[in-house]
């Protein structure tokens, strides 16, 4: 058995541009839509559309959108996923050796350069850990080749182990019910409460991505928790791109129909994402609150995600510590109090 110096644990998140201006849209964008991963097209079919189409005229509009989400400390998906690294890094202690790393799958710090920065500590052993609750071809998948393609140029290969999902897990499920619960304390509960995913193509889920199944067992066992119902708890899928079907009911149609049917009071949380974003802040809590409101609805609140909430390190250092077992000395008191061997 190994050091645990030589043990490192990759977080790894989708990633965001460096500045909410066009030009540092335009590389995001184009690493970002050129995964064959995300557009499961024929080069030949969506190349020509990308760079002919998408490219020269997104990019303006997506950074007046990032613009709005944008803080003095940068991109809150990188600001909060870094706070959410340092928060496991502290809570796995120095005295397992266990180096703890971030790294985007598009942008900066990339995945490559993560795990350059991991291997100069020494680690011959490393633990991907994406932090999408579900999985997907499309995002943990899509992680899982960028690793693989960085090693590909190493002359020496860690040994290397992966987390694949964890939204069934009890420590996940009991922290999103202690946020929304949290809320309803303090504010009263809603008429409905409405989970919201990230969308898929419907092709992709008949062609065998899992997400879709995964989001609604999320669903399910959160209405457990929660003791409702799912006609108070309602499941959706968000962020529409292109012209193609995406998995149904969508996000923005069904916040539209719950305030034409005279829904007055409504809560929104995105259990598919592991740290607010664009997705979240501006999509959600922005274009959805103004459709409840443009139709009827009277009091829509977002509830953020986990972030860098205490029980939301907690059990992702309890997962890993799980995920790390046979490398980890055994006398580590460090893992042996986070339920490790």
């Amino acid at each position: 058995m190994t050091s645990p110096s030589q043990i490192g644990v990759l977080l790894c998140n989708l990633g965001t541009p460096d500045a909410p201006t066009a030009a540092a849209l335009r590389p995001y964008l184009r690493e970002f839509l050129g995964d064959p991963r995300v557009v499961e097209l024929r080069r030949w079919q969506w190349l020509p559309v990308l760079y002919g189409f998408i490219l020269p005229f997104r990019p303006k509009k997506s950074a007046k959108l990032y613009e709005t989400v944008w803080t003095d400390q940068g991109s809150p998906l990188l600001v909060l996923s870094q706070k959410l690294t340092d928060g496991v890094a502290r809570a796995l202690g120095t005295e397992a050796g266990i180096r703890v790393g971030l790294g985007m799958r598009y942008g900066n710090p990339s995945i490559g350069s993560a795990l350059e920065a991991l291997k100069a500590e020494g680690c011959s052993r490393i633990l991907v850990v994406p932090l999408y609750p579900q999985y997907s071809a499309t995002t943990a998948g899509s992680t899982f080749d960028a690793v693989w393609q960085e090693l590909l140029t190493w002359r020496v290969v860690p040994e290397i182990r992966t987390v694949r999902e964890y939204g069934t897990e009890d420590g996940y499920l009991d922290a999103l019910v202690a946020s929304i619960r949290e809320r309803w304390n303090s504010e009263g509960e809603p008429e409905r409460l409405l989970l919201s995913f990230h969308g898929i193509p419907k092709r992709y889920y008949d062609h065998g991505d899992p997400y879709p199944d995964q989001c609604r067992e999320t669903a399910r066992l959160l209405r457990e928790k929660l003791g409702m119902t799912e006609e108070r708890c309602l499941t959706s899928f968000q962020s529409v791109f292109g012209r193609e079907e995406w998995v149904k009911p969508a996000t923005d149609a069904t916040v539209e129909q719950l305030a034409r049917n005279g829904v007055k009071t409504l809560d929104v949380i995105c259990p598919g994402f592991s740290v607010d974003c664009l997705e979240t802040l501006e999509e959600i809590d922005g274009q959805n609150r103004e459709i409840f409101l443009e139709h009827g609805g009277e009091r829509f609140r977002y509830i953020p995600c986990l972030n860098d909430r205490e029980d939301h390190v907690r059990m992702l250092t309890e997962l890993i510590a799980r995920s790390l077992q046979g490398w980890v000395l055994p006398e580590s008191a460090a893992m042996r109090s986070l339920g490790g061997s």
